[in-house]
């Protein structure tokens, strides 16, 4: 049997002090909540069909809602009671019992994959609509109050893309920019950025914010054969940073993956013999910084921050020196029991907080091999090379923390503090973290068996403090007498405010997005 909704009010058990009465809005979470349909199972832990979670403040109270994305793949399954999506991890192949015709025209399809619609990554905003999303060309649109699905947009219909972020920006103004990836059908292969105004939706919610999309720019493969994996970008106030690392995509394999036997997940690449390029994109105008700005091998998942400061561009993003970190959500790997999982990941490149600085104003005439920084506070270096190309090396901030957050107020410009998820030894993290740039400390909240999401700041009304808020994150445990619950840090002292138990099984999820209460009624 699939529960398909709950809906619980939840009572908070206090602490020193009550939640703030400020405290006005919803928190949604996305992420895999069904990994079996019928006899049929899928592999990894990003296949899972997609379960979005609401967290609701209102007057000190908290109400907990969960329900299923009603994507075409999640009713595709059900129907037919087994998986029939293929997905990142688990390819999906049709009956042997069907006719040789329609099998053969089932593989035809797949020449070029039309991919699943199973947006189980984040929830982001176009306009005032909101949308569970993933990496793929669909989005589907979702109702922030109810969590009722209202339908399935195409990227393709509005903008040249096949894949685009599930890890949009959004600017004061309330404009949504993002990046996709154009691979067949849309001419030369390109990165693209494009913006969506906050003025996009329509009032009376029937046609999709996307109608109004701008493009930005457009950025060439370096790679026809092998463009460059993106799951997050950075942004300044000026400039958009694009990094063309060295984990890519097999255009080949992906095409002939379905016959060949092999999953999506199997066409990406790390070439550690590769280099990474950064892309200084002015947003205004569309037009990149000619000078090349390139680093050593490296795989990045999600950017941190990013702001301008004294001719400079800096940038912090969590980097690793492998690509392992996918084959580890393999479920067969998760389930393992815990000293086999250590032992089989001893490997297992560690996530780092690091820092890159890009300076804007070049003196062609500085010598060469001279690091160009002049920033003080960092030891991030930018090295002119024989060929007038810059060599960037990072400053590492802090080793162990994913799945970043900041007091968004402060997104693209200079900040003190990020929090997010320590990983140690499992690829799910158990304490999740605050750390001051400045100081280069951090505290924690921990406690045994349990397993925290992503944590989400709030600030507090009217806040100047950088750290004036509260931090929401949902814990799960393998502790069968600890029910799952929403916690509330001081975001100051990271001491717990107060939690609220859920009175049902929750999974763990992956993103998610605070929408204020003014916003999402």
């Amino acid at each position: 049997c699939i529960y398909d909704y709950y809906y619980y009010y939840l009572p908070f058990v206090w602490h020193w002090r009550s939640v703030p009465s400020w405290l006005q809005g919803t928190l949604l979470r996305n992420g895999p909540g069904l990994f079996s349909v019928g006899n049929s199972e899928y592999n990894h832990w990003f296949d899972g069909l997609s379960l979005i979670h609401s967290f609701t403040f209102s007057n000190g109270e908290v109400t907990y809602r969960s329900k299923f994305l009603k994507s075409d793949t999640y009713k595709r399954n059900i129907k037919a009671d087994k998986i029939v999506v293929s997905e990142f991890g688990t390819m999906i192949y049709p009956d042997p019992c069907k006719n040789i015709f329609s099998r053969a025209f089932t593989h035809l399809q797949n020449v070029i994959p039309d991919f699943t619609d199973n947006n189980l990554i984040n929830i982001i905003r176009y306009g005032q609509d909101y949308y569970a999303s993933s990496e793929v060309n669909y989005i589907n649109q979702i109702d922030p109050n109810t969590l009722e699905t209202i339908g399935r947009i195409n990227y393709r219909n509005h903008i040249a893309l096949n894949l685009a972020t599930a890890h949009p920006h959004y600017d004061e103004e309330g404009n949504t920019y993002n990046m996709g990836t154009a691979i067949i059908g849309f001419g030369q292969p390109k990165y693209m950025i494009f913006k969506v105004p906050a003025d996009a939706s329509d009032k009376n919610h029937k046609k999709p914010a996307l109608r109004k999309v701008q493009q930005i720019c457009s950025i060439p493969f370096r790679s026809s054969l092998f463009p460059s994996y993106f799951h997050s970008f950075g942004m300044t106030e000026n400039y958009i940073v694009f990094v063309e690392q060295s984990f890519k995509l097999d255009i080949v394999k992906l095409a002939t993956a379905y016959f060949r036997g092999v999953n999506w997940g199997g066409c990406l690449k790390f070439d550690q013999d590769d280099i990474t390029y950064f892309h200084i994109i002015n947003r205004k105008t569309g037009k990149e910084i000619s000078t090349r700005f390139h680093a050593d091998a490296l795989v990045v998942f999600h950017h941190i921050n990013a702001y301008e400061d004294d001719g400079h561009v800096v940038f912090d993003l969590i980097s690793y020196k492998d690509s392992n970190l996918y084959n580890m959500f393999y479920l067969e790997n998760i389930k393992k029991e815990t000293s086999n999982f250590i032992q089989s990941h001893k490997s297992f490149s560690p996530p780092s907080c690091q820092r890159f600085v890009i300076p804007l104003n070049i003196n062609k005439e500085s010598p060469r091999g001279s690091n160009l920084v002049t920033l003080a506070g960092t030891t991030a270096q930018a090295i002119l090379q024989e060929d007038g190309s810059i060599y960037c090396q990072p400053d590492t901030l802090f080793i162990g923390l994913e799945l970043p957050g900041i007091n968004y107020k402060f997104n693209t410009k200079k900040y003190r503090y990020f929090y997010g998820s320590r990983l140690e030894w499992s690829p799910h993290p158990n304490k999740i973290a605050k750390f001051d740039i400045i100081e280069r400390k951090h505290v924690e909240w921990v406690q045994k068996n349990c397993y925290p999401s992503e944590p989400v700041f709030v600030a507090s009304p009217g806040a100047v403090e950088e750290d004036d808020g509260v931090i929401l994150s949902s814990v799960v445990s393998s502790d069968p007498s600890i029910s799952p619950f929403m916690l509330v840090l001081d975001a100051k002292t990271f001491e717990e405010i107060a939690r609220a138990s859920i009175p049902t099984t929750v999974h763990m999820d992956l993103h998610g997005l605070f929408i204020p209460a003014a916003d999402s009624s």
